[in-house]
């Protein structure tokens, strides 16, 4: 209750403040709106906020190849992120592109990091990124040019998220960082007991952070603290998908959690009694399933609610890239680079594609296209061709 009459005096000084200022003729400039998927957008690696990897267009049911292009001795491990028309998304030589959705066409490039295995974030007219040594850029997403940065003490190796005007991302040097983000100057920052590899997730005025220590962290955001934390049995670099009040994610133990993230405790945890191998595709989810990838090398299907095994699909090689739901179909890659186009309710191949080298990268689907890029510096768009 408290933090609620605090939330409502903070939006009436807002008001107050912002009223005033436009009365005597003073330039406000409001905070960008918290970016999530539309038809025609796919501002963050996992769609939303809450990282469920949920397109908000279709695809025709056999996509066709529009365009390819190939970088010379180029690398790509993460995932593209498309607003405006156009695709940006960071090399791991420290390139980082902008190239028409409609054609592949280079709008500009400009080799800014020390190498991007962390994927980009637009929130308004900007795209924060970070890269392998460490170093958090935000860049003027029409030109290409840096506007501010900052240093954290280690690898940054998955994208940022945004709350209320900040910016939030995790390092190796097990700290979630938040920052202001119009200045990049630091707002707090948050330590774990291990190494923090996944993007962190963001519901109402929570993070959620799943950690190399084994834990699932809960985090106020107002105060940058601890409100919670389960023990999850081994260490992760998966990002947690959220639906209402659970989580979802899987394990280096192979153990797939998910976790009543307000009472904080695990609701139910999935797991083969074979040949078990690690968890590094994090989930897409929607009310009613969840799916994800497995060194396994399966993409499996479970019931939300109950945890119950949907269905399974076997690939030819492991599956570290994350699915993405895109209507009555799921969409996914392997490290043979196989794209794959499952249905979302019995988990049956209905199309396939073979790339040039392995998907570590996931898709990004909007205006009826999707586009990934592979290990080996080639960037396909798929869609209905003309």
């Amino acid at each position: 209750m408290a933090r609620t009459i605090c939330q409502i005096l903070r939006g009436l000084v807002c008001l107050l403040v912002c009223g005033a200022g436009a009365a005597a003729g003073g330039e406000q400039t409001p905070a960008a709106a918290v970016p999530s998927a539309t038809a025609t957008s796919w501002p963050l690696p996992r769609a939303n906020a809450q990282a469920q990897g949920v397109a908000q267009c279709d695809l025709p049911p056999q996509p066709q190849l529009l365009w390819r292009l190939t970088i010379d001795h180029g690398a790509f491990e993460a995932t593209p992120v498309i607003v405006d028309g156009t695709v940006y998304l960071g090399d791991m030589d420290g390139t980082l592109y902008a190239w028409r959705l409609a054609d592949g066409q280079t709008l500009w490039s400009r080799k800014i990091g020390s190498g991007f295995a962390a994927s980009p974030a637009i929130r308004g007219d900007r795209l924060y990124l970070g890269d392998i040594e460490g170093k958090f850029f935000a860049i003027d997403r029409h030109s290409g040019q840096v506007q501010w940065t900052f240093s954290a003490e280690a690898q940054i190796d998955n994208g940022a998220n945004f709350w209320e005007d900040k910016v939030l991302f995790g390092s190796q040097d097990a700290h979630l960082y938040c920052l202001s983000a119009e200045r990049g100057e630091l707002v707090w920052k948050f330590a774990i007991g291990d190494q923090i590899r996944c993007l962190p997730t963001v519901v109402e005025d929570r993070s959620f952070v799943a950690g190399c220590d084994s834990l699932l962290h809960i985090v106020d955001l107002w105060r940058g603290q601890e409100v919670a934390a389960v023990p999850i049995e081994a260490p992760t670099g998966v990002t947690p998908a959220v639906l209402g009040p659970r989580l979802f994610f899987g394990t280096e133990g192979g153990v797939f959690f998910a976790i009543d993230w307000r009472a904080a405790q695990v609701a139910w945890k999935a797991e083969d009694k074979g040949a078990t191998q690690p968890y590094r595709s994090s989930p897409a989810v929607q009310e009613g399933i969840v799916v994800v990838g497995s060194r396994n090398r399966r993409v499996e299907a479970f019931d939300p609610a109950s945890g119950t095994r949907r269905w399974s699909f076997s690939t030819r090689q492991r599956v570290d890239s994350s699915p993405v739901i895109v209507g009555s179909r799921v969409l996914v890659g392997a490290a043979d680079g196989r794209l794959y186009a499952l249905e979302l309710a019995t988990g049956k191949e209905v199309w396939q594609y073979q790339a040039s080298g392995g998907f570590v990268g996931s898709p990004a689907v909007a205006d009826g296209r999707l586009v990934i890029a592979t290990d080996r510096g080639v960037v396909y768009c798929f869609g209905k061709s003309q």
